[in-house]
């Protein structure tokens, strides 16, 4: 309604010269659900409520630090080094995931704890009701939250195969119910137990993978393999502490006969040896922090046992799912190239080297299947470093959405242009209204394609809007409320077989 003028004056009248834009939405935000330490802000329990943080500093202030894992030690005479070490308890892997996490680029992400380190992990009960698992919970609170564009989910694999296919599907499930975010997946590897130091039988691991985590809503979601050997803990971290203290008389017993050789055989005199087994008895005798570090110093300065047995913990407390950085490297690569560059080819810091070392005969098996999931192979490369090398969802066999950039940039304009077309909601349905509309989404993929995200020499070969009577929608559309926009996009995709033929010339001259 034009303003009514009633008293003599000047008066001004500002119009809009511009029409509304579109305003790319975040891409680089994973969610991460898992255990920690303790999940408290101002005294507020932050258990099950997404909490985003911007730096590792946080986390260790609201969720708190690292779980302090204990090991079942047993005395074997058949292996080189004279011992076996499995996982005995408090195994968690959110934190160390986080850590690897911030070390390859990552930056803000939400955070969604489901309990703290007291909480055993039940690998079975209450997968049939989904509603009561701990983890769809958690997965459940995200439902509200628009921000988080990555799912990862470290501590699924502390579950049995069963459990972990489960809660994987349920993460795919959730990231197509919002449709706009994906999933990171790892392959389910049992490395709590001592013979991780054998290679596993990856076509057994990939089968089993695949059969597992059905046909639906594989689009949505990516898979990396093998698992990683990181240096994110550190031998400063570990102590004979490491060691479940139900086993301590095996520790102590493997260093009394350690001593007593190296004695017998003049290695060390017996000032020496009378020493070292002063520092042996007072092994689990003292929770004090001081004197168990005390404790840990002189036999590490002293026992080449006791420091292959810290140096074994650090090796296998290092080996982590691939989750948690990969997802750093989606950040690192969003953040520098674009969501439309796909998150292969670039390296993973913090890592000595993959679990298994894949050649290309065995990444054929893990890129390209019959049933179409593929599974994108992490591998070490001479001179190059620890490399992610695919890019494919676990729909490979779609020609749509076999590329994780693909989909993810699809994700990325869908979710620009959805929350720029609000402003238009009860709008008229009118050829103002449309016009306006077509040129708020041709002037956001236009920048798009100024980008280097769509494929074209000029912007009408990159993309296309229709919308209007007769075009999109008919006259019943228009009496119904329904106002229907057409668009059509050429998202590039990766080079990811690069072909060289070469042909001997004749010789001329």
């Amino acid at each position: 309604m034009a303003k009514k003028y009633t008293t003599p004056g000047v008066y001004i009248n500002e119009k809009n010269a511009f029409p509304n834009s579109a305003v790319p939405v975040a891409t680089d935000i994973p969610a991460f659900v898992g255990y920690t330490e303790k999940a408290l802000r101002n005294q507020k329990d932050l258990t099950n409520r997404p909490t985003r943080i911007s730096s590792f500093g946080e986390y260790v202030l609201y969720f708190g630090g690292a779980p302090h894992t204990t090991y079942a030690l047993e005395a074997d005479s058949h292996v080189p080094a004279g011992y076996q070490l499995h996982v005995q308890s408090n195994h968690f892997l959110l934190y160390h995931s986080i850590r690897l996490f911030f070390a390859n680029g990552g930056s803000d992400c939400y955070i969604i704890s489901i309990g703290n380190y007291n909480n055993d992990v039940i690998i079975d009960t209450n997968f049939n009701s989904k509603e009561e698992n701990i983890f769809y919970k958690g997965i459940s609170t995200l439902l509200k939250e628009k921000e988080p564009t990555l799912l990862v989910i470290p501590d699924a694999i502390l579950l049995s195969p069963a459990s972990c296919a489960r809660v994987q599907q349920w993460m795919l499930e959730h990231c197509q119910q919002m449709q706009s975010r994906f999933a990171i997946l790892d392959v389910y590897m049992d490395m709590t137990g001592g013979k991780d130091e054998q290679k596993p039988n990856t076509p057994d691991i990939i089968q089993a993978f695949r059969n597992s985590i059905r046909i639906n809503s594989l689009q949505w979601g990516a898979a990396y393999y093998p698992w990683l050997r990181t240096t994110i803990v550190q031998e400063t971290e570990l102590n004979y502490t490491n060691v479940d203290s139900e086993f301590f008389p095996v520790l102590i017993d493997l260093l009394e006969k350690e001593v007593k050789e190296q004695e017998t055989k003049n290695f060390i005199k017996a000032e020496l040896a009378n020493a070292i087994r002063a520092a042996i008895k007072k092994i689990g005798t003292t929770t004090d922090d001081k004197e168990v570090l005390a404790i840990h110093q002189n036999l590490y300065a002293v026992s080449t046992l006791y420091k292959s047995i810290i140096k074994t913990l650090q090796r296998k407390m290092n080996l982590l799912p691939p989750s948690g950085g990969v997802a750093g490297v989606y950040c690192m690569v969003d953040n520098n190239v674009g969501v439309f560059q796909a998150p292969a080819n670039a390296s993973i810091t913090s890592v000595v080297e993959p679990f298994v070392n894949l050649n290309n005969t065995e990444q054929e098996f893990l890129n390209v299947s019959i049933d179409g999931k593929s599974v994108n192979a992490i591998r070490s490369f001479p001179g190059k470093g620890v490399l992610i090398w695919g890019a494919r969802t676990l729909d490979g066999n779609s020609q749509d959405w076999r590329y994780v950039n693909v989909r993810r940039t699809a994700i990325f304009i869908e979710q620009s242009i959805k929350s720029a077309i609000g402003a238009y909601v009860f709008e008229p349905n009118d050829a103002n209204t449309w016009t306006n509309i077509r040129s708020l989404i041709t002037n956001f993929l236009t920048n798009v394609w100024k980008m280097g995200a769509l494929a074209g020499a000029k912007p009408e070969d990159a993309f296309a809007v229709n919308i209007g009577l007769g075009t999109t929608m008919t006259s019943v559309d228009i009496m119904n409320g329904i106002l229907r926009i057409n668009v059509m996009v050429a998202i590039i995709r990766p080079a990811e077989f690069i072909v060289i033929t070469l042909e001997q010339k004749m010789q001329g001259g």
